[in-house]
């Protein structure tokens, strides 16, 4: 079991300040990775939550290669996000408080493939023509349109 859930253990549902890695991994053509997720039914972009005595870079790769099957060879890190944009309950009634360690990476190596379950499909899209996004990953993008 991972941090995460065993907090959950003992707090149940209730909200918890969760800090993660979320990579935009963005290929030749300058397209973002998304990710189809099973819980939502809608696009999210690969990342997850940090484990004890893990550094952010380690969680970033580490969750890359889980849900994708790709490992980053170069991070660049983006920006810090959080607040009130970032709080979000998971469809099974879990309440997190997002602190979302942004990175992005051009450099990467491995056979795209979804591996852990989390992801229905994983496809690269332009920010033109982006599909029904979740809501912490619309905001990223949103942020990323405006800097």
């Amino acid at each position: 079991m991972g941090y995460i859930a065993d907090l959950r253990r003992f707090v149940g549902s209730d909200a918890l300040i969760g800090v993660g890695a979320t990579v935009l991994v963005i290929n030749d053509t300058n397209q973002i990775l998304f990710n189809l997720r099973t819980d939502t039914n809608t696009w999210g972009l690969p990342g997850g939550s940090m484990e004890l005595f893990e550094s952010i870079e380690e969680t970033a790769v580490r969750e890359l290669k889980e849900e994708t099957g790709l490992t980053a060879e170069k991070l660049e890190l983006v920006t810090v996000l959080s607040g009130k944009d970032f709080y979000y309950a998971y469809p099974n009634g879990d309440k997190m408080c997002c602190v979302i360690v942004l990175f992005k990476t051009t450099q990467y190596s491995g056979t795209l493939k979804q591996t852990d379950g989390e992801s229905k499909e994983l496809r690269f899209f332009s920010l033109e023509e982006l599909p029904k996004l979740e809501p912490r990953a619309k905001k990223i993008i949103e942020h990323i349109k405006t800097v």
